[in-house]
């Protein structure tokens, strides 16, 4: 995405209305559990977004909980790390749950975690069953705004001076994360669910980042932060994990067998 596009996108001081979005969220019929289907069981990893870690899912963990799912974090306190690394972590944790409950997990990734939640579906469709991206930017990930792009650049410096668990600059061409790139750009794999939930007036993002070819693309009246806050949204990602919670979930048996 071109930078001229970027700067006649929504400003981005419009993203403090997130706050409103959490009120009007705990006000809501779904956050309640009003017409929400008893997940009964349903694995669901959450990624949280870039300078983002699993606290700022924690009202959709709880949401989630609540509504019979089971939950896992993926284990970062601060999502800045080299995608590699980070792809390496998740994988782990996906198959930890997946064994666990035996049956594919679904994925629910914020922003870049959205990113890594199409990675790991390309590179573990056995043990996926579906993913829904929350504002995430996996046809570009740096179609972001100005502000933002200049922090992708400074923690990258960080990185590269040997600052340990930030992504170093090398790390958009280099070898550690070459296996990343490669899944991001695949085709996504039949038989997996793919949501991308997407906003006109995120403030962050290039909405058109978000509209991958492959998935069920929704649109909501959000800002970025707010996309795990936002009650359209969890209408949205309710209605995805019911869905695929489908008999595809109980073919797992035999790639799981494999992970232990």
């Amino acid at each position: 995405m071109d930078l001229p596009s970027l700067l006649k996108g929504p400003p981005i001081w419009a993203e403090t209305r997130a706050t409103l979005e959490t009120g009007a969220l705990l006000r809501s019929r779904v956050y309640k559990g009003e017409g929400v289907l008893d997940a009964a069981g349903q694995p669901v990893l959450l990624i949280p977004g870039f300078l983002a870690g699993d606290t700022s899912l924690g009202l959709m963990t709880g949401w989630l909980r609540r509504t019979g799912h089971r939950t896992k974090r993926a284990g970062i306190r601060f999502n800045v790390d080299c995608s590699g690394a980070v792809m390496t972590g998740l994988e782990r944790r996906l198959e930890s749950l997946a064994e666990a409950r035996g049956r594919k997990v679904a994925i629910v990734g914020q922003s870049r975690g959205g990113t890594f939640a199409r990675a790991l579906a390309v590179r573990r469709p056995d043990l996926v069953s579906g993913i829904i991206g929350l504002g995430s930017p996996v046809l570009d990930p740096f179609a972001v705004h100005p502000l933002v792009r200049l922090t992708m650049h400074s923690v990258g410096a960080l990185g590269t001076l040997g600052a340990p668990g930030f992504f170093r600059h090398r790390c958009r061409t280099g070898e550690c994360c070459d296996a990343f790139w490669r899944e991001l750009k695949a085709p996504f794999p039949e038989g997996v669910g793919f949501t991308a939930v997407y906003s006109k007036s995120d403030g962050v993002v290039d909405y058109r980042a978000c509209l991958d070819p492959a998935a069920e693309q929704v649109e909501v009246a959000s800002s970025h932060v707010g996309m795990s806050l936002n009650p359209h949204a969890y209408r949205v990602t309710a209605d995805a994990l019911a869905r695929f919670r489908a008999p595809q979930a109980e073919t797992a048996g035999a790639a799981l067998s494999d992970v232990a």
